[in-house]
């Protein structure tokens, strides 16, 4: 029987369960990455489970995200990270080396292969003709231990792919274009692969801006084939030995059909405040801006920065206009710097920004206030950029260029100029040198290895396991497509408090209602939350359940959440709970007193929970949870789950 690529990866690692859409499996991790924002989370959580080393075929710890250090909580925690990187066996990616799943792509990523990261974006990877799924740092943690990811079995969504992009138009159009298809909650449980003749043209840094961005689908993974595109990506970072042909059988069959023909598609843009607001750069020409931004894990490519460059030669950007330039690897950087094109852009007034994240995760460059900033990151959340109540565009970075040049929205196809041409040159600089590779036993003498910890490094937090009486009010009520960034905010306060979290939960729902913590620590009980459509959108960030459980929230209730931060309630003891009946959510209210009897065996015995009211009612509930979830949630979480029936011995 003719089997699609996603089946075949899947089949490939399956350890336990059924390829059905929406039984549970298990899958073999081959790689794993994590960033600092996440991993100093992972690494503690390794440490708190006792194990001894990696035992993946590859594991990388990237320092990207929190490189402003205007105190000492982000130097500790690169130490951290790098002691910890040593003392278990992962590779070890300094500050400055570029953006983890850029860095990845060109040192590790393999087809053929899984990759489990704690940051929602690994699913990039799938542009190599990998499974590459993003997920709570806890369940990477595991994965770098050697045990098996659990997930529902997803569809397979094919989207076949025709034609060429007409200039002016580029890869980020094309995920533009699926977003306003499918909005931010169209791709939950599906894997979207593509395939067809128009994959030919679009390379292999083309995947994976698109793959990258399916995450805003809500989608578990994207992937493409291993074709002579990726053969040739390889060949220039200098790894072709590590190319496998990876492609669908012929005529083989989905759970859906897509079909995107590349040169019907026009300059797209996804307006303030969500990646699913897409609409035509057309329909939004004309408002004046105050960024433009170029560069992000997004829009990582050599030529997301020479077309650009070629675009402002001879040029120069309004004084009214900041053209930020962020460099997605050193490897790049070297490259602009040795061709010129960085020359071109400092010529026209950009502004050039350390290699990494920065700006995308709210560390740094916020736009000034009720000013609006295009940026080519994949994501617009509420406040995200830093400034409260933030006007941020999504487009690609041509659209972005023209902008900064006329000072407003502009479609690039309004550029008094040819499209600009670009070819990728056939070798680039290896970046695996200025990596630290893990310790080889047989030719390094044994050490002990001692965890640098600063003091803003605290433990984790025990959690007890689930009570069978559960009351307490609804602490907050939310809408739809509530985001981890609403949930847990990043940016430059936020972020350096990752390893500790009593402080961090001073920010829980902050965005949402400044008066979340105080009212939890008053309090001072078992909590509710209730909430829209794909709760918990986003980012794999677990301290979006890690807080909330610590200020003493035991279950959510919502119509429907987002993949990862769903499963990473279930491994920190939230019960998620959705609503049988989705208008049952208008009969709940703030500071509603909910109360649930002999809750884990509700949850254990059927689909359905019934919860009391604080006018006597009885409220039918359901839940999704396989047995093995929940199992971890009545224990208090995956931690307490772990110790107890998989370490034991």
């Amino acid at each position: 029987m003719a089997k699609n690529l996603a089946h075949k990866l899947i089949e490939q690692h399956l350890v336990s369960g059924k390829m059905t859409p929406g039984e549970a499996v298990q899958l073999k991790i081959d790689q794993t990455l994590c960033q600092d924002a996440t991993g100093t989370m992972v690494m503690l959580e390794f440490e708190a489970l006792g194990l001894p080393a990696v035992k993946t075929e590859v594991s990388a710890q990237y320092v990207d995200h929190n490189l402003i250090q205007a105190d000492f909580k982000n130097a500790d925690d690169h130490l951290f990270l790098r002691s910890a990187s040593r003392k278990w066996g992962l590779w070890y990616s300094r500050p400055g080396n570029g953006i983890s799943h850029a860095v990845h792509m060109s040192c590790f990523g393999k087809p053929g292969k899984t990759l489990l990261g704690s940051d929602s974006h690994t699913c990039a990877g799938g542009s190599m003709g990998m499974l590459a799924m993003g997920a709570g740092g806890l369940q990477v943690a595991l994965a770098m231990a050697g045990t098996p990811f659990s997930l529902t079995m997803p569809e397979v969504i094919g989207v076949k792919v025709t034609g060429k992009l007409p200039p002016w138009v580029s890869a980020k159009d094309v995920i533009l274009e699926m977003l306003r298809r499918y909005d931010v909650k169209g791709g939950v449980n599906k894997i979207f692969e593509y395939y067809g003749p128009g994959l030919d043209n679009l390379t292999a840094m083309d995947r994976h801006v698109i793959a990258n961005m399916g995450q805003e689908m809500g989608a578990t993974a994207s992937v493409f084939p291993a074709d002579e595109n990726l053969r040739a990506f390889l060949k220039q970072q200098g790894r072709e030995e590590d190319f496998t042909e990876m492609a669908a059988d012929d005529g083989a069959s989905y759970d859906g059909e897509e079909h995107i023909e590349l040169s019907e598609l026009e300059p797209l843009i996804a307006c303030p405040s969500s990646p699913g607001n897409v609409v035509t750069v057309r329909e939004v020409a004309g408002k004046p801006i105050y960024q433009s931004y170029i560069g992000s894990s997004a829009n990582p490519g050599l030529r997301d920065f020479v077309i650009p460059a070629k675009m402002l030669e001879g040029r120069t950007v309004p004084e009214e206009v900041s053209l930020d330039i962020n460099p997605s690897s050193r490897q790049l950087l070297e490259e602009i710097s040795r061709n010129g094109d960085l020359n071109l852009m400092l010529q026209a007034g950009a502004r050039l920004h350390q290699t990494g994240c920065n700006g995308c995760i709210g560390m740094g460059q916020a736009p000034a206030s009720g000013r609006i900033s295009l940026r080519t990151v994949p994501r617009n959340f509420p406040g995200r950029s830093g400034t409260k109540e933030d006007q941020v565009y999504l487009c690609s970075p041509e659209t972005a260029t023209a902008s900064a040049l006329f000072g407003k929205i502009t479609d690039p196809r309004d550029m008094d100029m040819d499209y600009p041409s670009f070819t990728e040159p056939e070798q680039l600089q290896d970046m695996r040198p200025l990596l630290l590779a893990p310790r080889d036993p047989e030719k390094e003498v044994p050490v002990e290895i001692q965890l640098e910890k600063g003091p803003n490094i605290q433990p984790l937090p025990d959690f007890g396991p689930l009570s069978e009486i559960l009351s307490g009010p609804i602490l907050l009520k939310t809408g739809d497509n509530v985001s981890t960034d609403e949930i847990l905010p990043a940016g430059t306060e936020i972020l350096p408090l990752r390893s500790n979290i009593p402080a961090i939960s001073h920010y829980t729902f902050s965005r949402i209602d400044e008066s979340f913590y105080d009212r939890a620590m008053a309090h001072n009980g078992d909590c509710f939350v209730i909430g829209g459509e794909n709760y918990g959108q986003g980012s794999s960030r677990e301290h979006a359940a890690i807080a909330p459980r610590y200020l003493g929230v035991r279950a959510v209730i919502a119509v429907s959440m987002a993949r990862i931060h769903r499963r990473n309630l279930i491994n920190f003891g939230i019960v998620p709970l959705l609503f049988k009946q989705p208008e049952d959510l208008a009969k709940l209210n703030q500071q509603d007193m909910l109360s649930f009897s002999d809750l884990p065996n509700q949850l254990a015995s059927d689909k359905t929970v019934s919860v009391q009211t604080a006018d006597g009612n009885t409220l039918e509930l359901t839940h999704n949870m396989s047995e093995e979830e929940v199992a971890t949630v009545i224990a208090g979480g995956l931690i307490n789950e772990v110790r107890k029936h998989h370490l034991s011995d």
